[in-house]
Order: structure tokens, then sequence, then C-alpha cells
């Protein structure tokens, strides 16, 4: 291979992630036989239409991974929070989601998500530099997978 095929982009556009996401997902449909998968994204908006609040992530193989959770300073304890995750807990377990995940840095909000029934199933030391990051998981159902 020619080291000028390999292009370093900084700022790739939402076209470009979203072009590899799809192969990829492309990928795993074809390797397990799982074509289930969905977006999922729940907003909370101010009197001017403003995003002030927001989760998404996707649903795949029985499984919803929470990839963002947001909320605006003036609204943090106020709820909206808890409310985003509920509401993505119902969809997830309309859409038959036997469990939830997701990925949080040991300074963002780890107690958050351990109040709501999320146990940490693996650590990453120093990521980034003096944190952990944690992979956190919620069983839905009594049938849900184990990962021990």
């Amino acid at each position: 291979m020619n080291s000028s095929e390999f292009r370093i982009v900084t700022d790739p556009s939402p076209e470009q992630i979203a072009f590899l996401e799809d192969r990829l997902y492309e990928f795993n449909v074809a390797a397990t036989g799982i074509g289930s998968g969905e977006h999922l994204a729940i907003f909370v908006r101010d009197e001017r239409d403003h995003i002030v609040a927001g989760i998404c992530g996707n649903t795949w193989g029985g499984v919803c991974e929470i990839r963002q959770l947001w909320v605006d300073a003036s609204r943090r304890g106020t709820g909206v929070g808890r409310g985003l995750l509920q509401a993505a807990e119902t969809e997830a377990r309309r859409l038959g989601c036997a469990q939830m995940v997701l990925s949080t840095f040991s300074f963002q909000a780890p107690q958050f998500y351990a109040r709501y029934g999320f146990e940490v199933v693996a650590i990453v030391e120093d990521f980034p530099l003096g944190h952990r990051s944690l992979l956190l998981r919620k069983r839905l159902s009594e049938g849900a997978a184990s990962a021990n």
C-alpha cells in the first residue's frame, strides 16, 4: 500500500462518519443474521425550540446502546436526565431489548446510572489520564445474556 492512500481527517463530516457506521452495520448484519437495528433519540426543547437535553443511541440484537446523554447545566438536578433515561428504557423494552449498555467516564455520572440499575462490567484505567472509562449494563429481563 502506498502511504499517500491514507488521509488523516481531524474534522470528518457527519456523512463520512455515517458511511463508516453503515458499512459496519452491514457487516454485522451479514455476520450475525440480525438486522433489527434502529436509531434512538429523545430530545427536550425549551420554549424557543432549542435542545436543552437529549439522549441518543441505537438498538440492535436485543441491546439498547446509549451513546450520549446530555442535560444543559440549567436543567441538571430537575429530573430531566432521569426522565430521558426512563423514556429510553421504555422504548428499549418496547423494541424487545433484554439489556441496555453505555460508556461513561469516572468524572461524568456513574453514580447517576447506578441509581437506575446500571452496573459496571468493565473499567479502562487512565482513559483519559488520571480517570477511568466505565462500561455499564442494565439488564431489562431475566433472560438477558450474562457477560460473566
